[in-house]
């Protein structure tokens, strides 16, 4: 059975992209500006990547599985709400 290849995909709020890399593949690094994209681009890479490293051998499909992770961000104006974030970041009340 072929290895799974795992790639984690970050959110760059700054750059606006997603960032991928993988342990699975040395060297692969690469964005896009969404999901779909960055699942357009990967199998071109990884394959250009391992094609690379190999000695000829047989050509195998590999399952790859992309873990996305972003944390936005949200600014409230909502007195309880600050005070309640408040009390549970600090442990006071306030």
């Amino acid at each position: 059975m072929p290895r799974l290849i795992v790639v984690r995909a970050t959110w760059d709020p700054e750059a606006q992209v997603w960032v991928a890399e993988s342990e699975d593949v040395p060297g692969l690094v690469t964005e896009a500006e969404s999901i779909q994209a960055l699942e357009a681009k990967l199998p071109n890479l990884i394959q250009d990547l391992l094609e690379s490293e190999e000695d000829g051998g047989p050509t195998i499909e590999l399952p790859v599985q992309i873990i996305s992770s972003a944390s936005p961000r949200l600014r409230s104006g909502n007195s309880f709400f600050n005070r309640q974030w408040r009390r549970d970041v600090t442990g006071k009340r306030n």
